[in-house]
This record gives C-alpha cells, sequence and structure tokens, in this order.
C-alpha cells in the first residue's frame, strides 16, 4: 500500500466530505447506512446521490471499498488526523511556503481554549522538543 501522507491526493468536495466525516463518525458502511447516518444529521440525500459521492470518494483513493459482498463497505482510507494533517502541511507549503509557525499561529489567535486544551498543547510541544536535538 503506497504511503498516503506522501502521496497527495485530490481534494474533496463539500458534499464528499461530508460523507467521509460520517464514515470517520460512525465507522464503515455500505451506501444505506450511510446515507441512513446521513438524513438523522439532516442531510437528506437520494440513495443514488451518496452512492455517487462514496463511489468519486473510491476513485480519488480517500476511501476503500469491500466489495466481496452484494453490499459494498465503505471505509475512510485514512484517519482524520492522518487527512487533517497532511492537508494542513498542503495548506503550509502553499501560504506559508512550507512554514508551520504562520500557519499554527492564524490557527490559535483569538480562540478561547481551556486550560485542558492549553495542558495539552503543551504536552505535544515537549514530546517534540526532543526531536531536535
Amino acid at each position: 500500500m503506497e504511503d498516503l501522507a506522501v502521496k497527495k491526493l485530490p481534494e474533496v468536495s463539500e458534499a464528499e466530505m461530508e460523507v467521509l466525516q460520517a464514515l470517520w463518525r460512525d465507522g464503515p458502511g455500505t451506501v444505506r447506512e450511510v446515507s441512513a447516518r446521513l438524513k438523522t444529521r439532516k442531510r437528506r440525500w437520494a440513495y443514488t446521490t451518496v452512492q455517487t459521492l462514496l463511489n468519486r470518494l473510491e476513485s480519488k483513493g480517500h476511501v476503500t471499498a469491500d466489495k466481496t459482498s452484494l453490499a459494498h463497505v465503505y471505509r475512510p482510507a485514512m484517519t482524520r488526523d492522518r487527512f487533517l494533517s497532511q492537508r494542513l502541511r498542503d495548506l503550509s507549503d502553499r501560504l506559508c511556503d512550507g512554514e508551520t509557525s504562520p500557519l499554527v499561529a492564524a490557527l490559535v489567535t483569538g480562540r478561547n481554549f481551556t486550560p485542558e486544551d492549553i495542558e495539552h498543547f503543551r504536552k505535544l510541544l515537549d514530546e517534540y522538543e526532543p526531536k531536535r536535538k
């Protein structure tokens, strides 16, 4: 299997992102299951629309499909964290010449964080500090 962190996958439309988020949130599913999950979130697409979106995501490499049974089971090809990391890296490369500090600053400036959030950030920074030495 190719390393998806290195391979740049095609962009995802807003509609495709909703389907991908349903798979991340609720786990693998058939077209019918994914469609039902989306309906609970007030997204009332026709079965064929959900099927088309899943097929597009599969052709773009964002989901895989188990086609061993009549109803194909779709699952994300990568975790949400890995997807986010890849997209933010792409954004940093495009907008900040590969520098991460301006991107991180833009994400945190003006936001309110809980003490738990701040503690989590400190632990992350501490984890990465020794790797640079």
